[in-house]
């Protein structure tokens, strides 16, 4: 009993490091995201208007999220009732979501050198998932109103996307209404090797 449990243990870690918890029916994992620009939660993209006297900035996060099924496998052959849950790599698929942050800036008596951020602001997310030809595989647009100065949303993309069908670029903008527009891309890979190889091991007899 003490080698079974110890086997469980070290598949469950195996598979947290990629997904959450194995539960049946479909499952949903977060993982990594993708950001733009590259860095920490503070950093950003701006722009200052041509007066200098208002500065937007904008980060944009791409979540792939990864979706599986779970099946049922007999559990170790000296617990034979014990019945486990794995995923299933044949139902794996990605369902992406998009995260924008913005910050807005507003100057008092000196351009760009004394700043406010205050009020409510009229701010616009807007991304696209675009294949290697260019040609558009979904998108997303939301017009945010009576927002914070600084503040962040996520927007579900609502749409499957096949494992292993290329790579993709992701072209995102942020607008703060009578301000500006930032603009920024990035590249995803839409490989489900490493959730395949973790759920091959999974299955595996438990030793």
């Amino acid at each position: 009993m003490k080698r079974t449990r110890t086997a469980a243990l070290a598949l469950a870690t195996a598979a947290a490091a990629l997904a959450p918890a194995l539960l049946p029916q479909a499952t949903a994992a977060e993982g990594a995201y993708l950001q733009d620009p590259a860095g920490g939660e503070k950093t950003m993209k701006s722009m200052w208007t041509e007066d200098e006297m208002h500065k937007v900035e904008g980060q944009f996060r791409f979540h792939p999220g990864v979706r599986y099924k779970t099946v049922a496998r007999p559990g170790h052959p000296a617990a034979p009732d014990h019945e486990r849950r794995v995923g299933d790599p044949r139902t794996l698929a990605w369902e992406p979501s998009y995260e924008f942050a913005w910050s807005v800036s507003d100057s008092t008596v000196v351009k760009k050198a004394l700043t406010v951020k205050e009020g409510e602001h009229p701010i616009v997310v807007h991304a696209v998932l675009r294949r290697a030809d260019r040609s558009e595989v979904a998108q997303v647009r939301k017009e945010l109103t009576g927002k914070p100065a600084t503040g962040r949303e996520k927007v579900a993309g609502n749409k499957r996307i096949a494992c292993d069908t290329g790579e993709y670029t992701v072209e995102w903008s942020v607008t703060r209404s009578g301000y500006g527009t930032l603009h920024g891309s990035l590249r995803w890979n839409s490989s489900c090797e490493q959730y395949r190889t973790a759920f091959s091991q999974d299955h595996g007899k438990q030793r």
